[in-house]
């Protein structure tokens, strides 16, 4: 089983067909901390939206890379299964959202990363805060979060140029049993 969700294609951890699917990659992850996953706005993305990446769809973009994320990943580790198994025996849920503070937009093209702070997993139920951060145009994200800690993670420490989008609280999901 691997050790964290790093260089492991979204499509082989999440269930969302390619159309809803707001995770491009995962570029650092500490199974009991958190997450920072990132992706780009395509021209569907923002169709008919003033070429503005939607904030419903900032938050569910949010809730893949942090919650389904990191939740699949914890109960495969649990019950020693993969992906494709999870998927099988379970839907990944979004139950609630606390709070959202949107400082920015994003708008097509414009790549961006969730950074997600693990709160609570416990019975196939995980809540993240976190943040979506802008991410600078030609920055290397692989490279720089390839040294990040979870210290940097919890501080969300960033180097210049990544701009606040949004501020998210007791963001909640589920893994429920599916019905046979």
């Amino acid at each position: 089983m691997m050790n964290n969700l790093i260089c492991i294609p979204p499509a082989e951890v999440l269930l969302h067909g390619p159309t809803k699917m707001y995770v491009s990659g995962y570029v650092w992850h500490s199974p009991q901390v958190g997450i920072v996953a990132s992706y780009t706005p395509t021209a569907a993305n923002v169709e008919d939206h003033f070429g503005l990446f939607r904030g419903v769809d900032q938050i569910e973009a949010f809730a893949q890379a942090t919650v389904v994320s990191c939740g699949a990943y914890n109960e495969c580790k649990k019950q020693n299964i993969s992906f494709a198994e999870l998927k099988q025996k379970y839907n990944p849920v979004f139950i609630s959202i606390g709070q959202v503070k949107f400082h920015g937009y994003i708008q097509e093209g414009e790549q961006f990363i969730s950074i997600g702070q693990i709160q609570f997993y416990k019975f196939r139920q995980i809540v993240c805060d976190g943040r979506i951060y802008k991410v600078p145009a030609g920055f290397d994200i692989n490279a720089y979060f390839s040294h990040y800690t979870e210290q940097q993670l919890l501080q969300y420490e960033l180097p210049e140029g990544f701009t606040l989008v949004a501020e998210l609280f007791e963001v909640t999901g589920r893994a429920l049993k599916k019905l046979t």
